[in-house]
This record gives structure tokens, C-alpha cells and sequence, in this order.
């Protein structure tokens, strides 16, 4: 995927969808990699990718307008 970059990983798909959601609501577009195993899908990640020119802004939101409870 030339010309976007990761600005979210995590194993949850859940998680992956609401921060792909929130981005989208900002007017960034984003898009899921499923990364996991396709076997047993125990190993690997969802990854949340974004266009390079929207990249700084989509993880200042991320960082800080998102965040996960572990409770």
C-alpha cells in the first residue's frame, strides 16, 4: 500500500474498527490490514492505515482523543 502508513496496530478488530470510525468521522480516510494468521488467526494484528499527507494528524487523534479501558 504505497503512499499510506500504519497509525494504529492491535489485535482487537473491534478496536481497530472504532479507531478507523472515529478517523473517518474527522474527515481522514482510513482502512483495516488484517494482518492476523489465516489459520488459527492467533498470531498477528489488525493494523489501521491512512494516507502519508493525513498520517501526523490521524495519530495526534488517535493518541489523544482515543483511548481503551483495559477494566
Amino acid at each position: 500500500m504505497k503512499n499510506w502508513q500504519k497509525v494504529y496496530e492491535n489485535s482487537s478488530p473491534v478496536r481497530a474498527e472504532i479507531v478507523k470510525g472515529v478517523l473517518e468521522d474527522n474527515g481522514i480516510q482510513a482502512v483495516i490490514l488484517n494482518k492476523k494468521e489465516s489459520v488459527y488467526q492467533i498470531f498477528g494484528n489488525y493494523e489501521v492505515m491512512v494516507p502519508v499527507n493525513d498520517a501526523l494528524r490521524a495519530v495526534n487523534i488517535v493518541k489523544n482523543e482515543i483511548s481503551f479501558s483495559n477494566a
